[in-house]
C-alpha cells in the first residue's frame, strides 16, 4: 500500500496517510502512458494550416514566353511552383489530428501516472486548501513549508477560485479540480498536492471498478499456459550445450593467441643459449692454457740445446691447428663470426642459405657489423625481415656491438 506525506492547515507535518488502492494500485504501464500522452498532444493540434497549390492560384493561363530562342528555361505558366507568386508544392490541407483512446485505456494511464508520482514520494496530502482571499504570498509560504521543487499541480475538492487566482501569477503552478486532470497534467508536474477531502469523497468509476475486479480474480488459464510455456523454453535454452559461453571459434583463437607468445619465447631462448655456450667455453680454454704456462717455470730449467728442437716443433703444431680451422668451414656453414672465432672471416665468400633457414643461420652471428654486411649482399626482399629481426634481437639483448 502506497503512502503520502500529510500536512495540516497550519503547515505542520502530520503522520503519513495511506492512499486508496483503487487509484494507487502500484502498477505503472509505460506503453499505455506513451499512447495516451501522444494522443493528448495530437488532439491539441488545430489542423488549420492551409496553402494553395498551382491549380488553385488565380491567373497564368497563357505561356509567359516562347519555347525556344530566349536562352531561358522553358516555362508553361507563371503560377508554377518555381515562379514567384506561384503555388506551393504539396501544400498543407486543413484536417483533424484527433485520436480516439478507449475509456479503460485512459483510466489505466491515469492510474499509472498517479502511481509513478506516489512511488517517487511526490504526492502530498493537505487537510484543506481554502483561502479567505486570493493571496499569492500565502501560497508561496505554503509551498516553502512543503519543501516542493519544480512544477506543482494542485488538485482541489471542486472549484477553488481563491487558490486559482493566487496561483495565476506563479510560473510552474497549476490548479485543477480533482477528477478533471489528465495523465499529461500529472506527469507534467513534479509534485502533486491533493486536498484530503477531495481524495476521500472521490469514488471509483466503472473502468476503475472493472480493473479492481480483474485484479481480484486469479490469473486466466490462457495466460498461465503462456507463462508456463515461456518458462519451459527458457529452461531448454539454458540446458543446451554451450549456453552462456562464447563460441568455439573465439575460444580457439584465444588459445592460439596465448600459445604463440610462449613459442616465440622458447625460440628466443634457444637462439640466445647457442652464443652463450660458445662464449663460455673460451674462458675455460684460456684458463687451461694459463695453468700450463704457469706450470712450466716451476719445472727445472733445461739446457738451451734441448729448447731449440722444441722451438722447431712448435710451428708444426700451429700449422695443424690452422689446417683444422680452415677445413671446418668447408664441412659446415660458418658457425662463428669473425671476431668470435678469433680470426678474420671473409663474409663475401659465405654462401647464403634459403629464406626458411635464415633464422638459424643468422643466430650464429653475434656481431652487428657482420649481419649488416650479409644484409647488404642479400638482394632478396623476403630475407630482409630476418636480418632486421636479428638486429633488433641483438640490440635488445645488448650483446651486439655497435658500429
Amino acid at each position: 500500500m502506497l503512502k503520502a506525506r500529510y500536512y495540516q492547515n497550519d503547515g505542520s507535518e502530520g503522520k503519513a496517510q495511506a492512499l486508496p488502492e483503487w487509484l494507487f494500485d502500484g502498477v505503472v504501464h509505460e506503453d499505455v502512458l506513451h499512447q495516451v500522452i501522444k494522443a493528448y498532444l495530437a488532439n491539441q493540434r488545430q489542423g488549420t494550416a492551409s496553402a494553395k497549390s498551382r491549380g488553385q492560384v488565380k491567373g497564368g493561363g497563357r505561356k509567359p514566353f516562347k519555347q525556344k530562342g530566349t536562352g531561358r528555361a522553358r516555362q508553361g505558366t507563371i503560377r508554377a511552383v518555381q515562379m514567384v507568386g506561384g503555388g506551393v508544392a504539396f501544400p498543407p490541407i486543413p484536417h483533424s489530428w484527433r485520436q480516439r483512446v478507449p475509456r479503460k485505456v485512459r483510466a489505466l494511464a491515469r492510474r499509472s501516472a498517479f502511481n509513478s508520482r506516489a512511488q517517487g514520494d511526490r504526492v502530498i496530502l493537505v487537510e484543506s486548501l481554502e483561502f479567505e482571499t486570493p493571496k499569492t504570498k500565502m501560497l508561496v509560504e505554503m509551498l516553502g513549508k512543503f519543501g516542493t521543487e519544480g512544477k506543482v499541480l494542485f488538485l482541489t475538492d471542486g472549484v477553488n477560485e481563491n487558490l486559482y487566482l493566487s496561483s495565476r501569477n506563479l510560473q510552474g503552478v497549476e490548479v485543477r479540480p480533482f477528477g478533471e486532470e489528465s495523465a499529461y497534467d500529472i506527469l507534467w508536474a513534479h509534485v502533486l498536492v491533493i486536498e484530503k477531502t477531495a481524495l476521500e469523497s472521490a469514488e471509483p468509476s466503472d473502468a476503475h471498478r472493472a480493473a479492481m475486479e480483474s485484479r481480484a480474480r486469479e490469473e486466466p488459464a490462457v495466460r498461465a499456459r503462456e507463462r508456463a510455456a515461456e518458462e519451459a523454453r527458457a529452461e531448454r535454452r539454458k540446458a543446451r550445450p554451450g549456453h552462456g559461453t562464447k563460441s568455439r571459434r573465439v575460444t580457439a583463437v584465444k588459445a592460439t593467441a596465448e600459445i604463440q607468445p610462449e613459442r616465440k619465447a622458447e625460440a628466443k631462448a634457444k637462439t640466445e643459449t647457442k652464443p652463450k655456450a660458445k662464449t663460455e667455453t673460451k674462458p675455460k680454454a684460456e684458463a687451461k692454457a694459463k695453468a700450463k704456462t704457469e706450470a712450466k717455470p716451476k719445472a727445472e730449467a733445461k739446457p738451451k740445446a734441448e729448447a731449440k728442437p722444441k722451438a722447431e716443433a712448435k710451428p708444426k703444431a700451429e700449422a695443424k691447428t690452422e689446417a683444422k680451422k680452415k677445413a671446418a668451414p668447408k664441412k659446415k656453414a660458418p658457425a662463428k663470426s669473425s671476431k668470435a672465432s678469433g680470426g678474420e672471416l671473409d663474409l663475401s665468400s659465405v654462401k647464403l642459405p634459403k629464406v626458411g633457414d635464415m633464422a638459424k643461420f643468422l643466430a650464429q652471428f653475434d656481431d652487428v657489423s657482420d649481419i649488416k654486411a650479409l644484409m647488404a649482399r642479400d638482394s632478396r626482399k623476403t630475407a630482409q625481415a630476418q636480418y632486421e629481426a636479428r638486429l633488433t634481437e641483438l640490440s635488445g639483448s645488448g650483446k651486439g656491438k655497435k658500429d
